[in-house]
């Protein structure tokens, strides 16, 4: 199968200066400007950076991409500048596919549409403006020109491009949604009308491929419409379009596996594309695909007790990380918060702690241990403090620290 080569031989067209997401428009640039295909500066954002769009192709089809619509979701950026390396004209085993894929199809790739909030990689633009509720407004530049390329270019398929919370579930599961789909609605009544049959279409042949490695990680946002979002006037405007939400895997802070998945999807979507192969899929197909829930902590404590007066009571706790920015978002730290507490019984955690029966105690009950690791505020175990608390085990203690477990 092709998609397993394409996936065992991702390194050999992995742009290998992209590493971390924390990138800037400075770090593409070159990029671009180094790309055997046609280049063009389609307009500027709020900051004047220049916002570019790569034409590959000669086909008779057009297909409009675009990543970094929300400046801190750099995945398929990443995705998008690997399908382009893979793209170049070289000598290897996919030149039939390469070569399919260039006469039949005509692609537009917009990497970082929002290059001011990616400087900061922050969601919003410069203007403080959340893109993908501008479709309407159009009070931002960089919404603007995304309005225009739809216009103007009339893409048969659109692709929007984006990174979602790590902690949506792939449906009532303790299984992590790596990569999400949505066939957005064009209308309240959220019908099917030839445009967004073919977006779902498209979006069941992806995930057929993709279950091939991530089986149980795959999951479909809700559609409800949203007047004043891209996806669904994009829709309305008779580009079908496809959204791809990529989400967390284990391990994968950086989401260097994520893109690989990007790299293959997309990759698929042309193939199913040029042959027309999306029109056998029913919407029973689509709707199959587990719905996003919210069921994951990044750390679920569980069999924990507290002791208050005379009486005990067990208790489970769920913690989850923010992302902190720091050295001018270059780099980040974590920062927990204590988000639920109580029975948690029907979440699951991405990483699960048993207390065995430890009281959950302050670090002010431990003045060794608090200044061993340097833990020199009074933190309570509240819901929406931070994650600093010492699980008292009697004989022994394990410290939370800030959301860490430090035996």
């Amino acid at each position: 199968m092709i998609y397993q080569k394409l996936f065992d031989k991702h390194i050999n067209y992995k742009e290998l200066s992209l590493q971390k997401r924390r990138f800037k428009h400075s770090d593409i640039v070159g990029l671009i400007h180094a790309l055997p295909f046609e280049k063009q500066i389609v307009g500027l954002s709020f900051e004047q950076r220049e916002i570019y769009k790569i034409k590959v192709g000669q086909g008779k089809r057009k297909i409009l991409l675009w990543s970094q619509m929300h400046g801190n979701e750099a995945t398929a950026t990443m995705a998008i500048f690997d399908i382009l390396n893979f793209l170049k004209p070289q000598d290897d085993d996919f030149q039939d596919f390469r070569n399919e894929i260039l006469n039949k199809l005509e692609l537009h790739f917009v990497p970082m549409i929002n290059p001011d909030g990616a400087e900061r990689f922050i969601r919003r633009n410069a203007q403080g403006i959340d893109m993908n509720r501008d479709a309407l407004a159009l009070q931002c530049p960089e919404s603007k020109i995304l309005k225009s390329l739809v216009i103007d270019l009339e893409p048969e398929f659109s692709f929007n491009l984006h990174d979602q919370n790590i902690r949506y579930s792939a449906g009532i599961s303790s299984e992590q949604a790596t990569i999400s789909f949505l066939a957005t609605a064009y209308n309240q009544e959220t019908e099917w009308n030839e445009v967004r049959t073919k977006s779902r279409q498209v979006i069941s042949a992806m995930n057929e491929v993709l279950k091939n490695f991530i089986p149980y990680n795959i999951g479909r946002f809700s559609d409800e419409f949203e007047p004043r979002a891209f996806g669904d006037n994009i829709q309305k405007w008779g580009s079908s379009l496809i959204l791809i939400e990529s989400g967390g895997y284990k391990h994968d802070t950086e989401k260097q596996f994520i893109r690989k998945l990007n790299f293959i999807s997309i990759l698929s979507a042309f193939d199913v594309i040029l042959k027309d192969g999306y029109q056998k899929y029913s919407l029973e197909e689509y709707q199959q695909i587990p719905q996003n829930e919210k069921y994951l902590f990044d750390l679920k404590i569980i069999n924990a007790k507290i002791k208050l007066g005379n009486t005990i009571f067990n208790i489970d706790l769920g913690v989850n990380f923010e992302e902190k920015n720091i050295l001018g978002a270059s780099e980040f730290i974590h920062k927990s918060v204590i988000e639920d507490m109580g029975d948690l019984s029907v979440f699951w955690g991405i990483k699960t702690l048993d207390a065995q029966g430890a009281f959950l105690r302050p670090f002010s009950d431990f003045p060794e241990i608090a200044n061993r690791l340097g833990v020199y505020k009074n933190f309570q175990v509240e819901e929406g403090e931070e994650a600093f608390f010492v699980l008292d085990h009697g004989n022994h203690q394990t410290a939370i620290l800030n959301g860490k477990v430090v035996e």
